[in-house]
């Protein structure tokens, strides 16, 4: 009898350890399945991210982007973002060096499309 209320003490006390870790996801040790927010390598991808979408709306509002364009560059950002989310995923939450690098790349490829198609008429 002593040994099952040890035990259930234990499980007990392990549940409320995990559901206290659980309402913090902005842990700095991002473990299997936790989202890191604050990740710097996640950091620098999203701003990344978010500034190729503010230059594709800005192009798209001055008329320097067509829609085709806005859309196979939106289709691009997607698919960044769809990456960066699989690598978080089979990473414990945050980007490996390897990650960030080849997501950097990813960007810059997007970047150097949306640049030549805002410049097009300039040549």
């Amino acid at each position: 009898m002593k040994f099952k209320r040890s035990v259930l003490t234990l499980t007990v006390a392990g549940l409320l350890a995990g559901s206290a870790s659980a309402q913090n996801p902005n842990t700095s040790g991002a473990g299997p399945g936790v989202y890191d927010p604050n990740h710097p390598r996640v950091n620098e991808i999203n701003r990344r991210e978010q500034n190729q979408q503010n230059r594709i709306a800005n192009g798209v509002k001055s008329g320097q982007l067509t829609p085709r364009e806005a859309s196979r560059l939106e289709r691009q950002e997607n698919r960044l973002v769809r990456n960066e989310k699989r690598d978080m995923a089979r990473d414990g939450g945050h980007l490996t060096k390897a990650d960030q690098a080849r997501l950097n790349r990813e960007a810059n490829h997007i970047s150097r499309e949306v640049n030549k198609d805002e410049h097009k008429g300039a040549r």
